[in-house]
């Protein structure tokens, strides 16, 4: 085909238009500072790499604490979900401290990553065995099972209870062979299959915590000094997984597959993530608000226990709240904390008087801002 004049003499005209336009440079400077200030959304899954670097890297050195803490011991600790069900929206960030109480808030608020802070490294070493123990696990049966060292009971229905589950696992003998072949298992899973570059230090200590749970089964508690249901001070594990938030509900992650398998989707992720630090120190709750803001996160919701108690007894709570004033929030974010023996505050069976309380974060930092909270008490009194 001819080339039309007209169409030359348009293509020209265009041509000329263009070139006369001005032209703004943007320097690599300027164009790599605006993508640094973009916040990456955060993330459906962390690889294995990634995994390891956040825990690792947003760690402090192995802090002490005087008991090893292998169960939780707050019987109201579902007391508070209700409400925070109604106010939390799924998909913010969750911190929490201690060990798996920890999944049974997860699942009820469905946060899409999570941070566990605490001062013992023992803790890591414990999520990191649950971890192992619920990808190697099809249902809430074999988890419970492998945990303790039994073998898988027969018969259980996927929507058995967890008082029903734990029952059968209860009622099959400890043994030995079944014990040191999930030992086998979870240094595999953790070391072989993820990679995780796990010390024979800290395997030591992995193994110790793994010894304890299937020494005492399901009776296993906060000071591990129950071999059955309710016999002492502290509730069980057992307990733990068959109470419920006052109002008739068990929220717990052994209650449902449904809970059970939220857990163990994000443990598959690698979205729980075990960070060994003092809330008062410089380091650890700070590196995870920085992660948070990078990727365009807010804390929601943030479960200290009673660990504020400690941090006034040891004369750091200003250290933490400066911490917490760190992290991303907004008007819903929310601490969960316990009060033991505090008076009006109680209710736990077994004599433990605990009460499961809530409290604004940026309400209480704005008390602390103000000058206004100046003893564990002022932090209680807050709460409700």
């Amino acid at each position: 085909m001819r080339n039309d004049p007209r169409r030359l003499v348009a293509t020209a005209c265009a041509v000329a238009f263009l070139l006369s336009l001005p032209v703004w440079h943007v320097s690599p400077a300027a164009q790599g500072s605006s993508v640094a200030n973009v916040p990456t959304a955060v993330p459906a899954r962390l690889s294995d790499a990634e995994f390891w670097k956040l825990s690792t890297e947003m760690s402090e050195q192995n802090g002490y604490f005087p008991s090893e803490n292998f169960v939780g011991n707050e019987l109201s600790f579902q007391w508070v979900i209700p409400n925070l069900k109604k106010t939390i929206t799924p998909g913010g960030v969750y911190l929490g401290v201690g060990p798996d109480q920890n999944f049974t808030y997860i699942a009820a608020l469905k946060p899409k990553i999570v941070f566990i802070v605490d001062i013992r490294e023992g803790n890591l070493l414990q999520l990191l065995m649950y971890k192992a123990l619920m990808e190697l696990s099809a249902n809430r049966t074999e988890f419970a099972a492998k945990l303790f060292g039994r073998k898988t009971p027969a018969g259980v229905h996927a929507d058995a209870s967890a008082d029903a589950i734990l029952a059968a696992v209860h009622n099959q003998p400890a043994d030995r062979a079944v014990y040191d072949a999930t030992l086998k298992s979870i240094r595999a899973h953790l070391i072989d299959t993820h990679h995780f570059p796990i010390s024979d230090v800290q395997w030591s200590s992995l193994e110790r915590i793994y010894a304890t749970f299937f020494a005492y089964g399901p009776g296993i508690t906060y000071q591990n000094g129950n071999s059955g249901r309710g016999g002492n001070q502290y509730p069980t594990y057992w307990d733990m997984q068959v109470t419920d938030d006052a109002q008739g509900k068990n929220h717990a992650y052994m209650a449902s597959d449904e809970q059970f398998q939220t857990i163990k989707r994000m443990e598959e992720a690698n979205l729980i993530v075990p960070v060994v630090g003092n809330f008062g120190g410089a380091k650890a709750i700070r590196a995870v608000g920085t992660w948070v803001r990078e990727h365009g996160g807010t804390v929601t919701t943030f479960y200290t226990s009673n660990v504020e108690q400690y941090l006034f007894q040891d004369n750091i709570w200003r250290e933490y709240y400066k911490n917490v004033a760190t992290l991303p929030l907004d008007e819903t974010s929310t601490f969960i904390r316990s009060a033991f023996n505090m008076g009006g505050f109680g209710g736990g069976s077994g004599g433990l008087r605990s009460a499961q309380l809530t409290c604004g974060i940026q309400e209480l930092l704005a008390a602390f801002t103000a000058g206004r909270i100046n003893s564990y008490y002022d932090v209680i009194g807050m709460s409700k």
